[in-house]
């Protein structure tokens, strides 16, 4: 994938608007053809009735069939299906953490979610988590284009610039506390 995206990076550089159109023309083109044929793969193995579900579930499953599939809209599992799996599977983690997740919905490719209950740890696990979440999704699903989420509650970060060597000499001089620099009052 890659490699083609580079290369059709380099199509659309061609100075040439006559060159340029021909070889976008020629790439819609084979992926027409490619779709059409993957489309009647597919219905050949609807056709063969059970046997043809458990090719469903290995193409589904398959990361580079999944992908060329989603690519042209035939993939068998449909996308709040693959979600949820993809929250299904991190639950585990999300439950190691004190919290869960639900699926509220997924509305033109957007999915809405809700974590529930508190992440425990660092100030930054319930951002990790968060992200974690994501890219389960994005990886079963590339073709969900945004993720809202609700009730995450991270906890705060420590701000401001915390000078030890001032702490200390704050303790053994406590009139350095009253002056007028900004780190003396911290």
């Amino acid at each position: 994938m890659q490699r083609i995206e580079e290369l059709i990076g380099k199509i659309e550089t061609v100075a040439d608007p006559e060159t340029r159109s021909v070889a976008v023309e020629l790439v819609k083109s084979l992926m027409e053809f490619h779709g059409a044929g993957l489309e009647r793969m597919m219905e050949l193995v609807a056709e063969a009735g059970e046997s043809g579900n458990a090719t469903f579930e290995s193409f589904a499953s398959d990361s580079l069939v999944g992908s060329l599939l989603l690519l042209y809209g035939l993939h068998p599992v449909d996308v709040e299906t693959r979600v949820k799996q993809a929250l299904d599977k991190a639950r585990p983690l999300l439950d190691s953490h004190g919290g869960d997740v639900e699926l509220l919905g997924i509305d033109e490719g957007v999915v809405r979610l809700r974590f529930q209950g508190s992440c425990k740890g660092c100030p930054s696990s319930a951002l990790t988590l968060k992200h974690t979440i994501e890219e389960a999704i994005y990886a079963v699903a590339p073709d969900v284009t945004a993720i809202e989420s609700e009730g995450l509650v991270e906890q705060p970060s420590p701000t401001g610039l915390v000078q030890l060597g001032r702490l200390q000499d704050r303790d053994e001089h406590p009139q350095a506390a009253t002056t007028n620099h900004p780190l003396a009052a911290r």
